[in-house]
């Protein structure tokens, strides 16, 4: 598998709570010249961040992030705006405490509210697996099935734990057949990004695949 491949494939992110416009301006610059597969930003920076790419970039933001526990309608309320705002892609968090109640109903409720507000937008739903025991993994994956979401997604980068080959695995023989995988958080090398593809992800949310490819300092997400 050739550096073109995985770059299609990466969600090319920054979602440092310190970064600056310029920042996000250099990863817009850089995804257009790698061609990914969009990049992933905070909220208050997809306006800007859609006008300054426009059609040579699709732009991906986070909802509920990176906890999960804002109310639904407070997640719909801010997908609404991040659409409205030009955001082609939406990644939001779940209600893990809805989880740990077993509250599934509910938990498939709130992501059909969220995928209904983003219309043909593709919605990816993070499950933050390194919070989460087996069962509740398999569960998520017929929650984001039966609500219809785009993606399955492992991880936030903010929590204990970023995406593993296992829970790759996991996803794969357990969603619905119209369900993608996306894997994110700790995604530091090239054979691991590999591997994660091969394995069943069709995208990559990672801020150092890049840097590596250009022999820059890996750091953060």
């Amino acid at each position: 598998m050739d550096n073109k491949t995985i770059l299609k494939a990466v969600d090319h992110t920054l979602l440092k709570q310190t970064a600056t416009w310029n920042d996000i301006k250099i990863i817009c610059d850089d995804a257009i010249k790698y061609d990914v597969a969009s990049v992933c930003i905070p909220p208050s920076f997809v306006k800007q961040a859609k006008e300054y790419v426009g059609d040579k970039m699709k732009v991906c933001t986070v909802i509920g992030f990176p906890n999960g526990y804002n109310t639904t309608k407070v997640k719909v309320f801010e997908t609404k705006d991040a659409i409205q705002n030009g955001a082609d892609e939406i990644d939001m968090v779940i209600n893990l405490s809805m989880l740990k109640d077993k509250k599934y109903e509910e938990i498939t409720e709130e992501i059909r509210q969220i995928k209904e507000a983003c219309g043909e937008n593709i919605l990816k739903v993070i499950i933050e697996t390194c919070l989460l025991n087996e069962d509740e993994k398999i569960k998520m994956c017929k929650c984001v099935t039966d609500a219809k979401a785009d993606f399955i997604k492992t991880s936030t980068g903010f929590s204990t734990g970023g995406a593993t080959a296992e829970d790759i695995v996991l996803f794969k023989e357990n969603v619905g057949e119209n369900v993608s995988i996306k894997a994110a958080g700790g995604i530091k090398d090239l054979d691991t990004a590999r591997d994660f593809i091969t394995k069943g992800s069709s995208r990559l949310g990672t801020s150092s695949i890049i840097k590596i490819i250009n022999n820059e300092e890996v750091t953060g997400y």
